[in-house]
């Protein structure tokens, strides 16, 4: 009796369990009935795929073909760089004669590159959404310190400070509140990060995100860069409210003392 792995989507649907025996029929010119015994359950949580596939012998489907040794029904090559995907596809397919075709695996598969497509522009558009924001309270921030600050710039303009000098007091200010900010952030979001890969505690629904858990994978020179980009985009975005300055009036911001 041949031996088989079924899909935890497939057993449950036929209400088949490991040890269990089932007739499959292959629809051929006639239909040709095989017995097999189920050896093991797999669950990929990916539908498609799970409701498509059983694993087994590749003599099987040899036998049932009248293949001979050196037949074979496809042949899988992987590439190095993901990014040479479609390039090598076009080869491949080029180089075919009219009786084979070739299929990419996002042509096999496109549900799952269309969710990591819209997974990709979720994180993109949820880190522009995250810069606007504090950007916007910087400057607030910034504002509010220039407002609280005007008497002392009305007092060192009147000692011959320049606007830009006083100007890198707010600014120096400025990123030193965005340090600690990212500081903060950093032990957190990393500390999370790492808290999962080590527990897997935040669960996904893997009919949805064909996952059980939220996956997490940090690289250092991402984290790294979002943080410099954090500090110059603030940082030059800032000295658009820092030229408030130039418009403080000495003799006014005394006389408002």
């Amino acid at each position: 009796m041949q031996e088989l792995l079924v899909s935890n989507y497939t057993a449950n649907r036929l209400k088949l369990k490991t040890g269990d025996d089932f007739i499959m029929y292959f629809v051929q010119n006639q239909l040709r009935p095989r017995k097999f015994k189920i050896v093991g359950i797999y669950d990929i949580g990916v539908e498609d795929i799970d409701k498509s596939f059983v694993l087994g012998n590749l003599n099987i489907i040899k036998r049932l073909n009248n293949w001979n040794a050196n037949q074979i029904g496809g042949v899988e090559i992987r590439i190095k760089n993901f990014k040479d995907l479609n390039k090598v596809s076009l080869e491949i397919f080029e180089s075919l004669p009219q009786n084979l075709r070739s299929f990419s695996i996002v042509e096999n598969f496109p549900n799952i590159f269309n969710w990591m497509s819209l997974l990709d522009v979720n994180t993109n558009v949820l880190l522009i959404l995250m810069l606007i924001v504090g950007v916007i309270n910087m400057v607030t921030a910034l504002l509010i310190m220039i407002l609280e600050k005007t008497n002392m710039i009305g007092m060192l303009k009147s000692f011959g400070a320049s606007n830009w000098s006083i100007m890198k007091i707010f600014l120096y200010n400025a990123a030193y509140l965005i340090g600690i900010g990212l500081l903060l952030g950093n032990i957190l979001g990393l500390g999370l990060g790492f808290f999962q890969q080590a527990t897997h505690i935040f669960k996904l629904n893997q009919s949805s995100y064909f996952l059980t858990y939220a996956p997490i994978e940090i690289h250092f020179i991402d984290v790294l860069g979002l943080n410099v980009l954090t500090v110059v985009v603030c940082l030059i975005v800032l000295i658009i409210p820092s030229l408030l300055i130039s418009k403080v009036s000495p003799l006014k911001a005394i006389r408002f003392k």
